[in-house]
């Protein structure tokens, strides 16, 4: 029933819920990293600013809710940077409470290791999260498999320097060997080409004698440009139908089989997306096949902007529909691993997309904020559960890795207060870390408000 509600309340909800708990768990790990070290813990709040009538005390801890929705902290007494200023206004200003604490069980009183451990222990949680739910996913859902080996289309707008014999092959050519290793899915395909040891590569066809030969470097940007330019061949089966996307509005179902867009036939899921990216905002017309008889469809491709591999941005149209692979199930170990694997590929993929922000490769105006959250929570759980929580994993990575980066309010500054601490031997100035303090807070509202601004706009868009 919630599923067919208004999709803003669906997106509002499912953000809010995304949200929170990320916030709730990041938060508990600071908590309970302070309780283990016997600091005491004043408050702990979802959101900023002054608290609400809405909380509970419980000892020396106050669990309440405060007036701006962004965020969250544990308030720990002895975080002397925290104590005034603009920072301590986000907390709500607990100074006076600070006084009555034993000075032994204050932050600034306990030892390095201590400080750090405190300081890391929400990212790791949020780290630990994202693997318990990868891992979850993996044991009660299994994991899906792409099996075929025909090549479809070699993209040669995306092959990287030195992988030029990729243009040998052809659509319909199955491969067989990589590297000399038999593969038995695209997967076993992709994983070869991208931890290759060498940077020479071989790839064999089925009814081929010549190997194809790749003399490329092991820089993790080639070897996902190598992958993003080799791409298998599928019918054009809609496994999957986004509900409220273009193709579900049109009335295609999942099952459907495209045969024709635009008055061209398609031979092959790969053809049909080409004529959908070109048609972005034009009407579309679709032959498509269900249950033995042919419909007449007329969808219209929603515009939406992509980054190539070369970091070329284009616009594309995008209609709601994916494929659907089988499934295989996995034992707690096989979980494990699958799980493992895709907390690695998700950081790898924030790592590359914050490396991008830095070096202009990702424009600014891709900063998503919480509506942008919204949206996208609200489009994975119309998707399923088990795509709703793996998005809740990744989006716990990403806020791991982004609380890391070494901007002072952010975790990874006050980290690296204290590797300088540690290295100077003595802390920074009070007056020198409130300074610091303030200038990153100021940062991190300029990145909210651009956050915002580019939700805004999109909305109006």
């Amino acid at each position: 029933m919630f599923l067919n509600a208004n999709p803003t309340l669906v997106a509002i909800v499912a953000g809010v819920v995304v949200i929170g708990v990320l916030i709730f768990v990041h938060e508990l790990g600071h908590f309970l990293a302070a309780k283990a070290v016997g600091i005491a813990v004043l408050r702990f709040s979802f959101g900023l600013g002054p608290r609400t009538p809405i909380g509970i005390q419980v000892g020396e801890t106050d669990y309440c809710l405060s007036w701006i929705p962004f965020g969250g902290f544990v308030k720990m007494a002895g975080a002397e940077e925290f104590e005034e200023g603009a920072v301590s206004e986000l907390e709500g200003g607990l100074a006076a409470r600070v006084a009555q604490i034993p000075r032994e069980r204050t932050f600034d009183a306990k030892p390095l290791w201590a400080r750090i451990v405190v300081i890391l222990a929400g990212v790791a949680m949020n780290a630990a999260f994202a693997l318990a739910l990868y891992i979850g996913v993996a044991r009660v859902y299994g994991e899906s498999y792409d099996p075929t080996l025909t090549v479809g289309v070699v993209d040669t707008t995306a092959i990287p320097m030195g992988a030029a014999g990729l243009r040998s092959l052809r659509p319909g050519d199955r491969i067989v060997r990589v590297d000399g290793d038999s593969v038995g899915t695209w997967g076993d395909v992709q994983s070869a080409l991208l931890s290759a040891p060498g940077p020479r590569i071989t790839i064999e066809v089925a009814g081929r004698s010549a190997r194809v030969l790749l003399d490329v470097g092991r820089g993790l940007e080639t070897r996902d440009s190598l992958v993003a330019a080799l791409q298998a061949a599928h019918a054009a089966v809609a496994g999957q139908v986004t509900p409220g996307q273009p193709a579900a509005r049109a009335g295609l179902e999942a099952g459907d089989t495209i045969v024709a867009a635009g008055g061209s036939p398609v031979a092959s899921w790969e053809a049909m997306v080409g004529v959908i990216e070109k048609s972005a905002g034009k009407p579309l017309a679709l032959e498509v096949r269900r249950g033995g008889r042919s419909l007449a469809l007329t969808v219209t491709p929603q515009a939406t902007h992509v980054t190539d591999a070369d970091g070329e941005r284009r616009t594309v149209g995008r209609i709601g529909i994916a494929l659907r692979f089988p499934v295989r199930r996995l034992g707690w170990w096989g979980s494990v691993r699958e799980g493992t694997a895709q907390t690695g590929r998700a950081a790898g993929l924030i790592l590359f997309t914050v490396k991008g922000l830095f070096t202009g490769q990702v424009p600014l105006k891709d900063v998503g904020g919480p509506i942008a959250v919204g949206q996208a929570s609200g489009q994975f759980v119309r998707l399923g559960l088990d795509a709703f929580l793996a998005f809740v994993a990744l989006f716990s990575i990403n806020l791991a890795i982004l609380n890391l980066l070494p901007i002072p309010v952010l975790d990874g500054g006050h980290f690296v207060f204290l590797v300088i601490e540690g290295v100077r031997g003595r802390p920074l100035s009070l007056a020198q870390r409130q300074r610091l303090t303030q200038i990153g807070f100021f940062i991190l509202v300029g990145i909210m408000a651009l956050a915002v601004g580019n939700d805004v706009l999109r909305l109006f868009k």
